[in-house]
């Protein structure tokens, strides 16, 4: 087996094993640990090289439970919506289990989704030069870059973007953390260690994804 293929393995060992992780141990994320994620990061590729994401590390403590307090409420507004108008029923249509379905309402509409990012060690606030246009795919690009390299460390993050949607709560951040009106928050990557292993979510098959030249027409034959 060539040593590129051994690489290529290694690649999409660390791609399937990435997973949104809510839950941390107590243990602190080491320096080295945040400064690989961060090159990571730097390394995305952007539109024209514009390079526009800038990133804010926090570990103050107060810091992060404010944060929690920011991102909670805006998952609870968000979610208390869905529920509102049914669309959260369509989403777990298929979830068979009342206690379960009560379970997960309750989580979403509370905001407790998202409120554990008081709980991580580190948050890392992904922001961006408004000025440049393709600023969300280039950070969208940059955090997967993160994401991997989290994963590949042994870690695990959780990709944040509830503070950020709502432009009262982008206000919040950007008072909370003295951030200039011509930077875009963008989104907070909660990063720490698991507290459990997590197994793998499922995944449509490449023959529903994937079209050849046109599309409809498969380009994978359906599995049997």
């Amino acid at each position: 087996m060539s040593e590129l293929y051994t690489l290529a393995e290694a690649t999409m060992k660390v791609i399937q094993d990435r997973r949104s992780i809510r839950s941390f141990t107590e243990e602190p994320v080491s320096e080295e640990h945040i400064q690989m994620i961060l090159e990571a990061a730097r390394q995305a590729p952007s539109g024209e090289n514009a390079q526009p994401w800038r990133f804010i590390v926090v570990r103050d403590a107060e810091t992060r439970k404010a944060l929690g307090t920011i991102g909670g409420g805006g998952s609870g507004r968000r979610f208390t919506a869905e529920f509102v108008t049914k669309k959260m029923h369509e989403r777990f249509a298929g979830l068979q289990d009342e206690e379960k379905k009560k379970a997960a309402f309750e989580k979403l509409t509370s905001g407790n989704v998202s409120a554990f990012l008081a709980d991580a060690p580190v948050d890392i606030v992904v922001c961006g030069r408004k000025n440049v246009w393709d600023l969300p795919y280039d950070t969208s690009a940059a955090i997967e870059n993160m994401l991997l390299m989290v994963t590949a460390l042994g870690l695990g993050a959780c990709w944040v973007i509830a503070p950020c949607i709502d432009v009262r709560d982008e206000e919040r951040l950007h008072k909370l953390l003295q951030v200039p009106d011509d930077i875009k928050i963008v989104s907070i990557i909660a990063v720490g260690h698991p507290t459990r292993p997590h197994r793998p979510r499922p995944r449509l098959p490449l023959h529903e994804l994937v079209y050849n030249e046109v599309w409809g027409t498969p380009y994978y034959k359906e599995e049997a």
